[in-house]
C-alpha cells in the first residue's frame, strides 16, 4: 500500500479520515496537544508550527500524498488570535506545500466555505473568493501559498460538517444535542445558510480528490439548509425529544468573527467526478445511536 499522510488526526476531519482512508492506505497521521490512537493507522506527536521537526518527520515517513487537515478552524479564535492562528493555518500550510513540491506529491488542502462573502451563492469553483473573517483571510492566503509552492496541490473548499469526531473532537451538532437532551431551549439562525455533509462523506470526498485530475474542487453537499431547518431534522431523526429549538437571527448574535449569510457550495463539479453525498436525513440516520 501507498504511504498517506494526514495531517490533525486528532482532529474531526483528520479522524474521519483516517477511518475511512485505512482500505486503501498505509496510513500515518500527526496529532499535537491530543494524544490518540486509531487501531490500523500509525499516530505521532508533532508540532507542526515546529518546521524542523515536521521536516523531520515527513523524511521519516516519505510519504506518497498528504491530506493536511490540520487547522485553527474556529473563526472567532482566529479573530481574536490573528498571529498564533496566522502560524498554524497559513505558515504550516505553505512549509508542508513546499515539503510535498521538494518530494513532487500531491497534497490535498483542506480549505473552506468561508473564503466567500455569502452574498451571491451557490458558490462555484469559479467565483472570486471574498472573506470576511480572518478565518476566511487565513485560508485564501494558504491557498495561494500551497499552490505556488506545489503544484500538485489539490485544494478542497469544505462546507459545514457533522458526525463523530473521535475521542478528542466533535462537530458543532454534539455540544447542540447535549443542550436540547437537557431539556434546555435551543436558539438556531434562520438566516444562515450552508450545504453541511457528515465528516465520514467529507473524508470520502478529499480521498476522491486524491484520484483526480483536479487543482479545485468544492465538496459541499447536496442540499442548503440554514441551522435551524438542519435541527428540525436532527430532531425528527435522531428522535430528540427533550427541549426545544427556536428561530433566531444571526444579525442579533455578536461574534467576534463577521459571518456570511449563504455561503451554499456548488459542488457540481465534484458531483461529475463521483463525490456522491446522501441526502441529509440518510447521514444522519448512519449516527443513530453514536452522537
Amino acid at each position: 500500500m501507498k504511504k498517506l499522510l494526514i495531517t490533525g488526526s486528532s482532529g474531526f476531519l483528520g479522524w474521519n479520515l483516517c477511518q475511512v482512508a485505512q482500505s486503501e492506505w498505509q496510513v500515518f497521521g500527526t496529532y499535537c496537544s491530543h494524544e490518540i490512537s486509531i487501531p490500523g493507522c500509525q499516530l505521532m506527536p508533532v508540532d507542526l508550527t515546529d518546521f524542523h521537526a515536521l521536516k523531520s518527520l515527513f523524511n521519516e515517513i516519505c510519504p506518497d500524498a498528504v491530506i493536511h487537515a490540520a487547522a485553527q478552524s474556529q473563526p472567532n479564535v482566529c479573530q481574536t488570535y490573528p498571529q498564533e492562528s496566522y502560524r498554524i493555518n497559513v505558515t504550516v500550510s505553505s512549509h508542508l506545500a513546499g515539503l510535498c513540491g521538494e518530494a513532487q506529491i500531491p497534497c490535498v488542502f483542506t480549505s473552506t466555505d468561508l473564503v466567500f462573502d455569502g452574498l451571491n451563492p451557490p458558490y462555484a469553483e469559479t467565483d472570486e473568493v471574498c472573506p470576511v473573517s480572518r478565518y476566511g483571510e487565513q485560508k485564501v492566503q494558504a491557498e495561494i501559498e500551497m499552490r505556488d509552492r506545489n503544484p500538485q496541490t489539490i485544494v478542497c473548499r469544505m462546507p459545514l460538517m457533522f458526525g463523530e469526531g473521535g475521542p478528542a473532537a466533535q462537530s458543532f451538532l454534539q455540544p447542540m444535542l447535549q443542550t436540547l437532551r437537557s431539556g434546555q431551549e435551543l436558539a438556531l439562525f434562520t438566516d444562515e445558510f450552508r450545504t453541511p455533509v457528515s465528516g465520514k462523506t467529507a473524508a470520502e470526498g478529499l480521498l476522491l480528490a486524491l484520484k483526480q485530475n483536479e487543482k479545485l474542487l468544492h465538496l459541499g453537499g447536496k442540499e442548503r439548509v440554514s441551522r435551524y431547518s438542519f435541527f428540525e431534522q436532527v430532531i425528527e431523526v435522531l428522535e430528540v425529544r427533550e427541549g426545544r429549538i427556536k428561530p433566531g437571527r444571526q444579525q442579533d448574535v455578536k461574534m467576534s468573527a463577521p459571518r456570511p449569510p449563504d455561503v451554499s457550495l456548488d459542488s457540481s463539479k465534484a458531483f461529475s467526478l463521483g463525490y456522491n453525498p446522501f441526502p441529509l436525513r440518510s447521514q444522519l440516520l448512519a449516527l443513530l445511536g453514536r452522537v
